[in-house]
């Protein structure tokens, strides 16, 4: 009986996983809603993931906080960027599918060479902020790194790529899972960001191997 009603123990340990699940997701829904905010957001719920739902940290939401205004003056202006970017791919995206599914044989070849070709582009916005929840960039520093992530490791940056396309397309169609996908799907790309993160920065290696001692 000791141990169920030990905090650090047993079912309050999944109770406290669950409400940070769930707090952090409707709260990166929350700041998410000015749009421009959507990059120091995500870049703070990376973090926060990392280092309270994987590491088990406690304080999540005071983490989150934390690095959310940290990131805020380089987050708003790589999102000011990233957000023409990614409303001209989208347009394009669109008018390859309707002109390629419309008319077949030549143009569907061309539908099919531009949704290859989205890899890149959506690849460094997959790496993006992640990079800026765990090292300090300048904007141009920032979108260099994640341009060569995106091509040193294409393997991982197509899994990025699926899984978040995924992830959106699933709460695009319910609208339930908002409350805990935006955390899950950035667990699961932390199970292979992390590694790439850390051969790069012996700090971070240190970090990962001090939690799980």
């Amino acid at each position: 009986m000791g141990d169920f009603f030990n905090p650090e123990k047993g079912i309050w340990v999944w109770l406290s996983t669950l409400v940070d699940v769930v707090g952090l997701s409707v709260l990166w829904i929350f700041l998410c809603l000015p749009v421009v905010t959507v990059g120091p957001a995500t870049a703070a719920l990376y973090y926060t993931v990392v280092k309270c739902v994987r590491g088990r940290e406690s304080g999540a939401f005071g983490d989150y906080l934390r690095s959310f205004r940290a990131n805020l003056r380089v987050g708003l202006r790589a999102t000011l960027i990233v957000i023409p970017l990614f409303l001209l791919l989208l347009g394009g995206y669109r008018i390859v599918l309707w002109y390629g599914t419309g008319l077949g044989g030549t143009a569907y070849i061309l539908y099919v060479a531009y949704y290859f070709a989205l890899v890149l582009p959506a690849g460094v916005l997959c790496w993006l902020f992640p990079l800026l929840g765990r090292f300090e960039y300048g904007v141009r520093g920032l979108f260099r790194t994640a341009l060569q992530l995106t091509v040193a490791h294409l393997p991982t940056t197509v899994i990025l790529v699926l899984l978040t396309f995924q992830a959106a397309i699933f709460c695009l169609n319910r609208w339930w899972p908002v409350v805990f996908v935006p955390v899950l799907a950035m667990l699961l790309a932390s199970l292979f960001t992390e590694r790439i993160f850390q051969k790069y920065s012996p700090e971070l290696a240190a970090e990962e191997e001090k939690s799980e001692e």
